[in-house]
């Protein structure tokens, strides 16, 4: 078992070092962040994805919620400023159930009609807009790339250096080192985004002038919307638990208000 530690220690040289040279500043947070994937490949993966999704998708027709997007989407895009580089803003309104959003590099965001049933006032709209616009300017879908490939590079890493040893050494550090890049990296920086974008989006809101404190009233919707179902443990989701989401919420809440009331003054 020694062995296989070593050995671990040994393959995260090579990702940290990696790590130190391949950094990303999150803007109005200053997080520093992993990023191998440059601002062209990023755009033109956003591109093409949207076009994609709205030739499979079917486009609302419905004119005054396509207009309500289209309106909160134009002052969120404003309250951006700069931080898309070579954005050409599209906004478009998706006929489904699904609760749910999404953006996408270059100025491309996506709303579904489902999400409306929650989202219905321009201010709550706003929140959720500026959360997922938020994750293109912190780039976490290129840090999530990014973390792959490094944990790709580790496991071939690792997979070499133990090439003499036993299968079942070889098995149980592979196992290991994928258990622990999982629970130890991936899911925790996922959730990590999570929170940041929540931050990001309602500084966004605020300095939009959309009132920051709907995102609290829009969550707990959100969490009231699951009827009691049973939500995996925190430790292994993607996204922090309502509970989290919330309690952060207010935390950052401070920081929002004085940019809104800046903006109302």
């Amino acid at each position: 078992m020694k062995k296989v530690v070593l050995f671990l220690g040994r393959v995260w040289v090579i990702p940290f070092c990696l790590y130190l040279t391949s950094c990303y500043t999150v803007p109005e947070t200053g997080r520093r962040s992993l990023n191998f994937i440059s601002g062209e490949q990023e755009l033109a993966l956003g591109v093409s994805a949207f076009s994609q999704i709205k030739e499979k998708e079917k486009i609302s027709s419905d004119v005054e919620a396509t207009a309500m997007v289209n309106r909160v989407g134009k002052r969120i895009s404003q309250a951006v400023g700069d931080n898309i580089p070579n954005a050409e803003w599209e906004f478009v309104l998706f006929e489904s159930e699904a609760i749910n959003a999404f953006a996408l590099p270059g100025g491309k965001v996506g709303v579904y009609t489902g999400l409306l049933k929650i989202a219905d006032t321009d201010e709550k709209l706003a929140v959720v807009m500026g959360h997922e616009i938020a994750h293109v300017t912190a780039k976490h879908g290129a840090e999530r790339m990014s973390q792959s490939i490094l944990m790709a590079a580790g496991g071939v890493g690792l997979s070499v250096a133990l090439n003499d040893k036993d299968s079942e050494t070889r098995n149980l550090a592979l196992a290991a080192y994928g258990a622990g890049a999982t629970l130890g990296v991936m899911l925790p920086y996922s959730r990590l985004n999570e929170s940041e974008a929540d931050e990001i989006g309602i500084i966004y809101a605020a300095r939009a002038g959309y009132d920051p404190r709907m995102a609290i009233d829009f969550w707990t919707a959100m969490a009231e919307s699951k009827d009691g179902k049973a939500q995996p443990p925190e430790f292994i989701s993607t996204h922090p638990s309502d509970a989290t989401r919330i309690r952060k919420l207010k935390e950052f809440m401070p920081k929002a208000l004085e940019i809104y009331e800046k903006r109302r003054n």
